[in-house]
């Protein structure tokens, strides 16, 4: 009788999914092949036939996640349209939104150790998300005087910065951290703050 790695529907996918549900659940270095194929339901052999070791099965994980992440903040982009400040916004919130919905694929994006830059695929896919972020902060740093504009990859680099304290921190039940408020409040008055020192909300919004 076949082994039933040999005659599985989608094995390279189903090892991705095998991995992703280890990642969440021990951690980017908690698991080996052998285990992820053993969840797969087919031989530790058979993963050799789509990846080459374990950080190849967590890139494409990653690369997965990329591709994820920036149609949904395309989309919030989208959805805060014609308003540049409410574009932005939106692509603040789908940061979050995305690290609960996704978190096996938010840790092989951004705790597994794995670059960016390992596969032109991956690297093209993160660009994606960042250049989402990006145009929703060129879009609204479009009404700051010409003197006092930051560059657009520095307003986005804040916003990213502060998206991921907050989701690190707040918003994946880390040991030994609580916060007294919803990781959604504080997200939403930290952009707020930032985007007052700007002037671009005024005082009593």
């Amino acid at each position: 009788m076949p082994k039933r790695g040999y005659h599985h529907g989608n094995l390279r996918q189903a090892l991705i999914d095998a991995a992703l549900e280890l990642i969440e659940q021990r951690g980017p270095t908690g698991f080996t092949l052998s285990e992820a194929a053993k969840r797969a339901g087919v031989t530790p052999a058979a993963v050799y036939r789509h990846f080459e070791g374990r950080e190849d099965l967590i890139a494409e994980a990653a690369h997965q996640g990329y591709d994820i992440f920036a149609e949904l903040m395309e989309f919030a982009y989208e959805s805060g349209q014609p308003s540049a400040l409410k574009a932005f916004e939106a692509t603040g919130r789908a940061y979050l939104a995305f690290a609960r919905k996704y978190p096996g694929h938010y840790i092989a994006m951004f705790e597994s150790g794995i670059s960016v830059n390992r596969t032109p695929e991956l690297a093209y896919a993160a660009n994606r998300a960042n250049g989402v972020l990006e145009r929703a902060a060129s879009d609204l740093s479009q009404h700051i005087p010409e003197d006092k504009r930051p560059p657009a990859s520095m307003f986005s680099a804040h916003i990213w910065a502060m998206s991921h304290g907050v989701v690190e921190l707040f918003a994946r039940n880390s040991p030994g951290r609580a916060s007294p408020f919803p990781a959604d409040d504080l997200l939403e008055t930290g952009i707020g703050i930032y985007l007052r020192g700007l002037g671009l909300v005024s005082p009593d919004e």
